[in-house]
């Protein structure tokens, strides 16, 4: 039986992500080069150069504005390393079916209540970026409904089940690149055709 292609992309293995970000300042210079792209450039008046002082801080040479590499992220104030940080959204993106907080507080080696925390900011984020997203190029749409077995009635129409619409946006290869699911009142041609145009989700629980 052929593979299916999708099932087995490759994807980056544990060790090859504590390969890249497994120390501190790894974590630091990633995060340094997604802030500054293109080098640093103060908050306050836009200068490039700048100099770092011992207590982690970058001050421009211009103004003299003192800022953080975490001040504006979701870092900024914690006090887990961001070792800590960058393995909770590895282990939080790469599962299919999600990781619950308590397993997720045993692989990081935190507290129940942390990982609770540190797992809802992460959501939260997800949830606010995803907001602006919209599904874009090649869509394919489905409905079906969910629910579980009950002795009564079957299939369409049965009270214990609800519509759902789901939503795929591809590649060319046909390869899924996003998805949107949303619960429907009913399976309308209006509603379908509002479905690319809505945020990615709706909340995080």
């Amino acid at each position: 039986m052929a593979r299916n292609p999708i099932q087995f992309q490759p994807g980056l293995s544990l060790p090859a992500f504590l390969g890249q970000y497994g120390t501190e300042g790894q974590c630091r210079e990633a995060l340094f080069r997604h802030r500054w792209p293109r080098g640093f450039v103060c908050p306050d008046c836009g200068n490039t150069t700048f100099c770092q002082l011992s207590r982690g801080l970058y001050q421009c040479h211009r103004c003299h504005h003192q800022t953080s590499l975490t001040a504006g992220t979701i870092f900024h104030g914690t006090h887990l390393p961001l070792t800590t940080w960058f393995l909770a959204i590895y282990l939080l993106t790469q599962r299919k079916s999600g990781i619950s907080a308590l397993q997720l507080s045993r692989e990081l080696g935190v507290s129940y209540n942390t990982a609770w925390k540190l797992k809802h900011k992460l959501l939260q984020v997800m949830y606010e970026r995803n907001q602006g997203e919209r599904l874009s190029g090649r869509i394919e749409i489905d409905d079906a409904y969910l629910g579980g077995e009950r002795p009564e009635k079957r299939g369409r129409g049965a009270d214990h089940k609800f519509p759902f619409i789901a939503a795929l946006q591809t590649n060319e290869e046909g390869h899924p690149q996003r998805v949107q699911l949303r619960r429907a009142s009913g399976f309308t041609l209006t509603g379908i055709r509002r479905m690319p145009d809505m945020p990615l989700c709706l909340a995080v629980r």
